[in-house]
């Protein structure tokens, strides 16, 4: 799976050196989007590592009706296309229904699908029909061996730039655990695949209308799956996650990302040499 700007080319694979998928939760605003991403490319360009910035225009599986969503596709897709245009970096962004791909795909570089909708067959079909690279994120209620049905469903519109994505699985009433052996199960399929190491440390609705999370868990959780030989990492990150209108108990601050990314790239030249 190649992905490709104005300046730079690089391959997200399992063997290659590993990619980072980083960005706000949420597109909280045009000046918050261009802020981030340019501190993010500022970072990854002085680590010299592989760099995708991730947002989401709107966050459809919330847990409560008053929880903030997004500024909506019309202003968050017009704001990706800025950010990918003026640092000349990849985007990733998610997309909650059919209706959505088509527009979502014209601006992005890599569609990211939600946990939720793994199984929706048409869904992932129409999005891996786009010929972009796709993430599907493992659902929540997945084990990783149901996984190699979702690829291939995937897969059989001729699409073969498909990444599998692990983000933890239900454990009792409000956590997530994650199995490393998922991640070396994914690998034997032969695609690319993913570790969401933020959302892997969410727990569910432990906020009463809202997810909380233990982001002090994501290193330990990222550095492991590191060191199983994978293709990318996924982390959210924010400034402030303290303020964050979602998604911040368990996004890495900006402050620890440079000491976090240097590790992980240490593990991965390790395991990869």
């Amino acid at each position: 799976m190649k992905i490709s700007t104005k300046t730079k080319e690089f391959e997200i694979a399992n063997d290659k050196e590993i990619t980072f998928i980083v960005g706000p939760c949420v597109i909280e605003s045009r000046e918050f989007a261009l802020e981030t991403a340019g501190f993010l490319k500022d970072l990854f360009d002085n680590l010299g590592a592989n760099f995708i910035y991730k947002s989401s225009f709107d966050k459809a599986n919330r847990s409560s009706v008053n929880s903030f969503r997004g500024l909506g596709i019309d202003e968050g897709l017009s704001i990706l296309a800025e950010v990918k245009n003026k640092y000349d970096i990849p985007v990733l962004t998610d997309v909650h229904d059919i209706d959505q791909i088509d527009r979502v795909a014209s601006v992005v570089d890599y569609i990211q699908t939600p946990a939720f909708l793994c199984r929706q067959t048409d869904f992932i079909k129409k999005v891996s029909q786009t010929n972009l690279p796709v993430n599907i994120k493992k659902g929540q209620f997945m084990s990783p061996l149901e996984m190699e049905n979702v690829l291939k469903k995937a897969i059989s519109t001729g699409n073969k730039n498909i990444s599998l994505c692990e983000r933890g699985t239900t454990f009792g009433y409000g956590n997530l655990v994650v199995d490393m052996r998922g991640l070396a199960i994914m690998k034997n399929f032969g695609n690319p695949v993913i570790f969401d190491a933020t959302h892997s440390v969410q727990l569910p609705g432990m906020a009463g209308d809202a997810s909380s999370g233990q982001r002090e868990f994501v290193e330990t959780l990222a550095m492991a799956a590191t060191a199983v030989g994978i293709a990318g990492i996924f982390i959210e990150s924010h400034p402030n996650p303290d303020l964050a209108p979602c998604d911040g108990p368990n996004m890495v601050p900006f402050r620890g990302l440079k000491n976090l990314i240097s590790r992980i790239m240490d593990i991965d030249n390790l395991i990869k040499s």
